[in-house]
């Protein structure tokens, strides 16, 4: 993968603060007293920091080099065992719950999407919880990016402009490419990703078929079915 360009990196957590999408994720460690947790894709480490507590483990995998870089020194960072790489590294470890937040789920494509949950399931206790999020492609969230007018802002590497433009690649598959001139030098920094809309019915048969029992599908951070109107869908799924 081609990695992200280091400013960019430091200005995610303020781009991505901790909101009800985080609460939601502790609420369920707590609730199910996990002792065990892996967070896949957990990039700079905001949220999987504050997993970590008295008998409980904590484990950040990610494949950005960048990321991990900046995670490994954020205060509580020494609390967290970091990985490089995607579920393929895991080696039959027995968490009691996963995590994917930020709509990692997105940027996984097929056929390593359904690898990514047979990998996680293997690696999960039996019972454990996996929980992750992502966009439901009946509110065509890309149309709405690609109209937004370029943003100007201060950053600690001066002024900066940001946009993006989105094209639909057919099959639930939309090029994201993102933007950002830093004014001073007139430097352009551009991220192109391609992001995966799945539905509902599609996640549930991959997760069915990596060995997962869906138990829930929320359309807001405080738990509220989702009947297909709502812009997120987030799952919970229960390891056979």
């Amino acid at each position: 993968m081609n990695d992200y360009d280091p400013r960019i990196v430091a200005l995610y957590d303020a781009d991505n603060p901790d909101g009800p999408d985080h609460d939601y994720y502790r609420s369920r460690a707590d609730q199910i007293g996990a002792r065990r947790i892996i967070d896949v894709g957990c990039g700079t480490g905001i949220l999987t920091v504050t997993f970590a507590g008295k008998d409980r483990g904590v484990l950040g995998l990610d494949p950005s080099t960048a990321m991990l870089e900046y995670a490994r020194v954020r205060p509580g960072a020494e609390r967290v065992q970091w990985i490089e790489g995607d579920c393929r590294v895991l080696n039959h470890r027995s968490f009691d719950y996963a995590v994917m937040s930020g709509n990692v789920a997105q940027h996984i494509p097929d056929p390593l999407w359904q690898q990514t949950l047979e990998d996680l399931r293997r690696n999960l206790a039996i019972d454990s919880l996996l929980c992750f999020e992502s966009r439901n492609p009946l509110r065509r969230a890309w149309e709405t990016w690609a109209k937004e007018e370029p943003t100007t802002r201060m950053t600690p590497f001066g002024l900066q402009t940001e946009w993006c433009q989105t094209r639909e690649l057919g099959d639930g598959k939309v090029l994201l490419e993102s933007f950002a001139r830093f004014e001073d030098s007139g430097e352009i920094v551009q991220d192109d990703v391609v992001l995966v809309f799945r539905t509902d019915q599609q996640i549930t048969s991959q997760l069915e078929a990596a060995g997962f029992v869906v138990e829930h599908i929320w359309g807001t951070w405080d738990r509220t079915p989702f009947d297909g109107s709502q812009a997120v869908m987030i799952f919970e799924a229960r390891a056979r």
